[in-house]
């Protein structure tokens, strides 16, 4: 089954971020090859179909580049190595991103907001049927992840904080055994353990993340330093990445094939691919992307995610305010300090291919 990355760009994982050599300043003169980095999850998986069928090629080669698409096994490392300068672009949350080469130095830009999950997330209780009857239980979910976040999103909307739950810090790699023991009454999931735990009987999902719409966001990110220097990267990369995704979604034997590729790829078959994708809101065009990312809302969703990482300390222990690391939209206005802007939300790439001028 494909397994949604442990999105740990928190505690353990950005502290080890910040232990690696900071990416060095991009070059004078323009670069001609780049490397990109993704791992497995169902937002991601164009990214290795678009590598593999020669789509990410064709759109290199239209600006005299070569792109480089290499998968990672582990997620973190993935956005580890990105933060150390070994990847010019890599697939992150946008949490992450924060978490990690923000927090980490790097001055970091979201180059494509490529989904956010629509009921990829949920909580799940055994034998209850409201979700203010997790009062009092023991609560298993991986700590300090996307889980972990999306726990304190849901409580905040029945008067419950986490002082009226205890966490129960449990690997997703275990998620689907764990609640099969006695001892597991409230469990935190991504898909697909999601969708299995919620097959049992006694399941009940509560709540799904489609009570938060676009606070969980997968994106491609990039150090700003090189897309500044380098905008065909970045024009290539756009390109190639809503090519893939219309092909993916398309109602064709090419799209079928496809998303039936991606889904072995991932781990599944056509069908499971086909569900993972039914609970991911997947910016199919440029338009729809640029609509969500100019979103005035878009501050106030991640208000909430920075917010979380600093009162759980993923912004280093020196930190002394949420606003001490700054984060910039797509209007130019910015949360947190202006002199410090470590993490940046661009619409100028999906402006360009809106209008048709990649």
């Amino acid at each position: 089954m494909t397994s949604r990355p442990s999105k740990l760009g928190f505690g353990l994982a950005a502290l080890a971020a910040l232990a690696l050599p900071l990416a060095a300043p991009a070059s004078a003169a323009p670069k001609k090859e780049f490397n990109v980095c993704w791992t497995i999850y169902a937002g991601w998986m164009p990214w290795g179909y678009a590598g593999d069928t020669g789509i990410v090629k064709k759109w290199a080669d239209k600006y005299g580049l070569k792109i480089n698409v290499t998968q990672v096994g582990d997620y973190v490392e993935c956005i580890n190595q990105f933060t150390a300068g070994k990847f010019d672009a890599a697939t992150s949350t946008t949490m992450d991103a924060l978490a990690i080469p923000s927090v980490g130095g790097v001055d970091t830009t979201v180059l494509i907001a490529g989904d956010y999950s629509n009921g990829n997330d949920g909580i799940i209780l055994k034998g209850k049927t409201k979700l203010e009857d997790i009062k009092g239980q023991k609560v298993n979910l991986l700590e300090l992840s996307v889980s972990h976040y999306f726990l304190a999103r849901a409580l905040s909307t029945v008067g419950l904080t986490e002082k009226d739950i205890t966490i129960v810090n449990t690997s997703d790699a275990d998620w689907v055994s764990a609640y099969k023991t006695g001892g597991v009454s409230a469990i935190v999931a991504w898909n697909p353990m999601l969708a299995d735990i919620d097959s049992e009987k006694d399941a009940n999902l509560v709540i799904s993340s489609t009570s938060f719409p676009g606070e969980i966001v997968d994106a491609l990110i990039s150090n700003t330093a090189l897309l500044k220097e380098n905008p065909d990267f970045a024009k290539a990369l756009t390109g190639a990445w809503f090519e893939v995704v219309a092909l993916t979604v398309a109602k064709t034997d090419a799209g079928k094939a496809a998303r039936e590729s991606q889904g072995k790829a991932s781990g599944t078959d056509l069908a499971g691919f086909e569900a993972q994708l039914a609970t991911t809101k997947l910016f199919t065009t440029p338009k729809e992307a640029l609509e969500f990312i100019v979103d005035p809302k878009d501050k106030e969703r991640f208000d909430y995610v920075r917010k979380f990482s600093f009162e759980k300390g993923l912004f280093g222990q020196g930190a002394k305010s949420v606003d001490d690391i700054g984060v910039e939209f797509a209007d130019g206005s910015v949360l947190g300090s202006k002199d410090n802007i470590k993490l940046r939300f661009t619409s100028e790439y999906l402006k360009l291919a809106v209008d048709g001028k990649l």
